[in-house]
């Protein structure tokens, strides 16, 4: 399964420097490494000013790889300032969307949990229940 990650920042375009800190972060997991490819963004439509950033692909396999792939989201968003949104669009369309506020101080449980959630969401192609 092929799946689409964007990142936005509140107040930047959607992409920007997050997506390539977000790729650098991932790289350094070796069970997502092999399955991580960077695309240049779609040729933006006649009139407009264009893609803010590329697109980071994932080979998605059923368990380890999307378990991996949420604990690592988790973590990177812990490791950012501010608000953050990353959404990870299916092959058939859906998008699974965590938006962050202040995850800095969540416990190493509640950051399980939401990895977890965010896993499951994945393989249901749906939102995760009680947003981040």
């Amino acid at each position: 399964m092929k799946a689409t990650l964007t990142v936005s920042t509140p107040g930047t375009a959607p992409g920007g420097g997050a997506v390539n800190d977000l790729r650098r972060w991932l790289q350094r997991h070796p069970e997502l490494r092999a399955h991580i490819r960077q695309e240049p963004a779609p040729e933006p439509a006649p009139g407009t000013m264009g893609a803010a950033s590329e697109l980071l692909t994932l080979v998605l396999a059923p368990g380890g790889v999307t378990v991996a792939l949420s604990a690592a989201v988790v973590a990177w968003l812990q490791n950012r300032r501010g608000n953050q949104t990353v959404t990870i669009t299916l092959p058939d369309g859906a998008q699974v969307t965590v938006t962050t506020e202040n995850v800095r101080d969540l416990n190493a449980r509640d950051s399980g949990e939401l990895a977890q959630r965010l896993a499951e969401s994945l393989r249901q192609g749906q939102p995760p229940a009680d947003g981040a």
